[in-house]
C-alpha cells in the first residue's frame, strides 16, 4: 500500500483527484445554497417552521443509495434531466453529494446559529446593521460552529457511496472515487490498493479536521 502510494500510482491518484474534486465542489454548492436556508430556518419565525426543521433534521439520515436512486431516476435518459448528459459523469456525481449533504449544512448551520447570544440581534441593529449586514454579523459570530458543520458535510461527502457507485458508475480514470475503488479492489482481491487508499481518506479526513483546529486557534 505504501509503495502504491510513495511510487505514485496513477489508477490510486486518479481515484483520489476525482473523490477531492467532486467533494470540494459538493460542499461550496451546498454551503452556497445551505448557509442562507440554514439562516432562515433558525432567525425568524413562520408557519410551518418546526415541520420545515422536523423535515429536514429527518433528512441528515437520508440514506445514500436512496440519494442516488433519486438523482439517477432524474438524470438518465428517459428522466427529465436526461438531456444534459449527467449520467455517469462526475457533474451528476457533485448533484447527488450537494443533495446529500444540504441537509446537514441547513440543519448544523441553524443550530450554530440558535446557539448565539439572544442580544446578538439587538446589538446588530442598534449599530445600524440592515438587511445583508445582519445576516453577515450573525455568521461570522457563528462561523467556528459553521465551519464544524461543513466539516461535518464534507466528511460525509468523501465518504459515502451510494451516489458514486450509482450516479457515477464506478468509471476507471472517470468517475471512479476512492470509496468505490476501495469497494471494487477489495472485492478483486487486490488489499493493497484499498488500503493504499483507504489511508488516503483517512489523511484527507486528518487535514480537514486539523485545518479546523487550526482556524479556531487563530480566531
Amino acid at each position: 500500500a505504501f509503495i502504491l502510494l510513495i511510487q505514485g500510482n496513477e489508477e490510486t491518484y486518479s481515484a483520489v483527484y476525482t473523490t477531492v474534486y467532486v467533494s470540494t465542489f459538493s460542499i461550496i454548492l451546498s454551503l452556497f445554497m445551505g448557509l442562507p436556508l440554514g439562516f432562515v430556518l433558525s432567525y425568524y419565525d413562520f408557519m410551518g417552521k418546526k415541520q420545515i426543521r422536523a423535515f429536514v433534521d429527518t433528512l441528515l439520515a437520508l440514506p445514500t443509495v436512496v440519494v442516488g436512486l433519486l438523482v439517477y431516476a432524474f438524470i438518465t435518459s428517459r428522466g427529465p434531466l436526461g438531456d444534459y448528459g449527467l449520467l455517469f459523469n462526475r457533474s451528476g456525481i457533485i448533484v447527488g453529494q450537494t443533495i446529500l449533504i444540504l441537509p446537514m449544512v441547513i440543519s448544523l448551520s441553524a443550530s450554530a446559529i440558535e446557539s448565539l447570544d439572544e442580544r446578538l440581534r439587538n446589538t446588530l441593529i442598534t449599530l445600524g446593521a440592515r438587511g445583508k449586514k445582519i445576516i453577515t454579523g450573525t455568521l461570522y459570530e457563528s462561523r467556528f460552529a459553521i465551519m464544524t458543520a461543513a466539516a461535518a458535510a464534507y466528511g460525509r461527502a468523501i465518504s459515502e457511496v451510494g451516489v458514486s457507485i450509482m450516479v457515477g458508475g464506478n468509471i476507471k480514470w472517470h468517475t471512479r472515487t476512492i470509496t468505490t475503488a476501495i469497494a471494487l479492489e477489495t472485492g478483486k482481491g487486490e488489499f493493497a490498493m484499498g488500503i493504499a487508499l483507504g489511508i488516503v481518506l483517512l489523511l484527507i479526513g486528518f487535514i480537514v479536521n486539523w485545518l479546523l483546529i487550526f482556524l479556531r486557534k487563530r480566531g
